[in-house]
C-alpha cells in the first residue's frame, strides 16, 4: 500500500459513516411519508363519516389515540359552566371568521349516567372573551371530532390553573384543576354550527397536515450522494499525481 493509499484510509471511513448516517436519515423520512400518508388516510375516512355514538365510560381504559382520532361522534348531555377553562390560542389560518390571539373553550359535558367529557366548543378571541360564557343550559347534543390529550413541547408555556392561565388542551391537567372525576381520556372538537357568527367558534380542528417527508428523504440521499462524489474526486485527486509518478 502507498503513501497515498494510506492517506485515504480517514477520509473513507468518515465518508462512509457519513454516508451511511444520511442514508439512515432518509430512509427514516420515509418511513415518517409512510406514516403521514396512512394518518391523513385515515382522518380523510373519520371526518367525513356519519357521526357514531362516542364510546361509553366502559371502553375508555382499551382506547388507543391512533385508533380513535378524529372519529366523528356524538354524545348528549349537560354543560357544566362552573368548571370551564380557556386555553390560549392563536389561529393563524382560521378556517370560521374569527383568527388570530383567542382561547378555545373547554366545557365538561356530563353525560345522562354521571361520566364527564371534555368538548372543545369552540374559539373565542381575546376581543370578545366574555363570549365563552354563553354556554347551552339543559340537555344538549353534541357532535364532533375526538381528539386525544395534547401533549407540551419545549416552547409551551406552564399552565397556571389557579390564575385560569392554560396553554395545552392538558386533560389529565384540566380534570386534577377542576375536581373532575370519571373523565373521558378523550376532547371532543365540537363541529361548527348553524351561524357563522356564534362565538364559540367550532369547526377550528386542523385537518391539514403539512407532507414534506418525500423531499427530506431525497435531500438525505441526495446529500449522501454528494458527499460520495465529493470522496471520489479527492481520492482520484490524491492517487492520479501517485500513478504518474510510478510511471515515470
Amino acid at each position: 500500500m502507498t503513501g497515498a493509499h494510506r492517506a485515504l484510509i480517514a477520509p473513507a471511513i468518515a465518508t462512509l459513516l457519513g454516508v451511511v448516517l444520511l442514508v439512515g436519515l432518509g430512509d427514516w423520512q420515509l418511513h415518517r411519508l409512510a406514516w403521514k400518508e396512512a394518518l391523513i388516510a385515515a382522518v380523510e375516512s373519520r371526518v367525513h363519516a356519519p357521526p357514531v355514538a362516542a364510546p361509553s365510560e366502559a371502553e375508555w381504559p382499551a382506547l388507543v389515540p391512533s385508533e380513535y382520532e378524529y372519529r366523528h361522534v356524538q354524545l348528549a348531555g349537560v354543560y357544566d359552566r362552573d368548571k370551564q377553562v380557556l386555553v390560549y390560542r392563536a389561529l393563524a389560518e382560521p378556517r370560521g371568521r374569527y383568527g388570530g390571539p383567542g382561547y378555545l373553550t373547554i366545557t365538561p359535558l356530563r353525560l345522562a349516567d354521571g361520566s364527564v367529557v371534555l368538548i372543545d366548543r369552540g374559539f373565542v378571541p381575546d376581543d370578545n372573551k366574555a363570549a365563552a360564557s354563553r354556554v347551552e343550559a339543559g340537555p344538549t347534543t353534541v357532535v364532533g371530532l375526538m381528539r386525544a390529550s395534547e401533549s407540551r413541547n419545549w416552547f409551551t408555556p406552564a399552565d397556571n390553573p389557579p390564575k385560569g392561565e392554560w396553554f395545552t388542551r392538558d386533560v389529565a391537567g384540566i380534570v386534577g384543576a377542576e375536581g373532575l372525576t370519571r373523565v373521558a381520556p378523550f376532547i371532543v372538537d365540537a363541529d361548527s354550527g348553524p351561524h357563522p357568527a356564534a362565538l364559540p367558534e367550532g369547526g377550528e380542528t386542523i385537518l391539514e397536515f403539512p407532507n414534506n417527508h418525500l423531499s427530506y428523504a431525497l435531500t438525505w440521499f441526495g446529500l449522501a450522494a454528494a458527499l460520495i462524489g465529493v470522496f471520489s474526486a479527492y481520492a482520484v485527486s490524491r492517487l492520479r499525481p501517485a500513478a504518474e509518478d510510478a510511471a515515470g
